[in-house]
This record gives structure tokens, sequence and C-alpha cells, in this order.
């Protein structure tokens, strides 16, 4: 995979461009244990791999559903470089389903494309439509319309 170099006024004819697939990173319980810690989300399906194991019905911890979407800023970092650039943000979410569980030990990657794109004061404001993909299987662990801001 090449990450791709966009520089910022392109942008705008980029709508319905497809940015590619990252590489699989592979969900561990120490990270899935350490985002529970920092969100406060300690429910047992997460963080108890025996009571997880004998009680869910996913057979073993799952990642949080927020986890997956967090890792959606550097997923797209993977995918793209913004050229002309001083500053961007996450400006919100149209629309985020989370069809799948991932379980601990899957892997997981995202694919994403330019959705949207429009012009703001000093910048462009985008909409990236990405499906966050579990290894070997069929549903998504997420699928995602984010908006981005960019300014130049």
């Amino acid at each position: 995979m090449t990450r791709r170099v966009i520089k910022i006024h392109d942008l705008p004819s980029m709508a319905g461009e497809d940015l590619g697939t990252t590489e699989w990173r592979e969900v561990t319980q120490e990270i899935v244990q350490q985002f529970g810690e920092a969100t406060g989300d300690t429910q047992w399906i997460h963080t108890d791999p025996e009571r997880a194991k004998n009680e869910s019905p996913f057979g073993g911890t799952v990642a949080h559903g927020y986890y997956s979407l967090s890792l959606l800023p550097g997923f797209l970092e993977e995918l793209m470089d913004m050229e002309g650039a001083v500053m961007g943000l996450n400006y919100g979410l149209n629309k985020v389903r989370f069809p799948a569980p991932v379980p601990v030990g899957k892997r997981i990657r995202a694919h994403a494309s330019v959705k949207d794109v429009e012009t703001i004061d000093n910048g462009y404001q985008y909409v990236i439509s990405a499906v966050i993909e579990v290894e070997d299987n069929e549903k998504p662990a997420a699928a995602v319309e984010a908006i981005y801001r960019v300014y130049g």
C-alpha cells in the first residue's frame, strides 16, 4: 500500500474517489484493556477473558466499538498525506454503525473513499466514507461517514 499525497487544493475534484485499503492491525487484549481504562468502559465482555470465554455469545473478549472508530484518523493517516494543509480537525460524524464485533486476536483494517467535499473559509470540509473490516468476517466492524476540516 502506498500513502497517497494529496494537495489540499485538489480536494474538491476528489469527491467519489477511492483512497484504498490500509494494512492489517492486530487487536490485542492489552490494547483493549488500555482503551477500557482510558474511557472508563471496563465491561467484562471487553476486559475479562475468562468470563467472556464462558459467558459471552462471542466466545471471548471483543474490542469496544468505539475503539474501532477511534482508529479511523490513524487509518486515514496511513492512506493519505495532505500537502499544503496547515491543520486539520475532526468535525463530526454523519453516520456510524457497528455491524459486527471484533474478537480480540483478530486483525482489522480500513477501506476509505472521499464521499463529498465543500469549500469553507480558508479550507475544505470533506466527508470520508470508511468501512473497518474484520479479518475472516463478512460483516465489517464499523461503517462510518466521518467529517473532517482541513485548512491551508
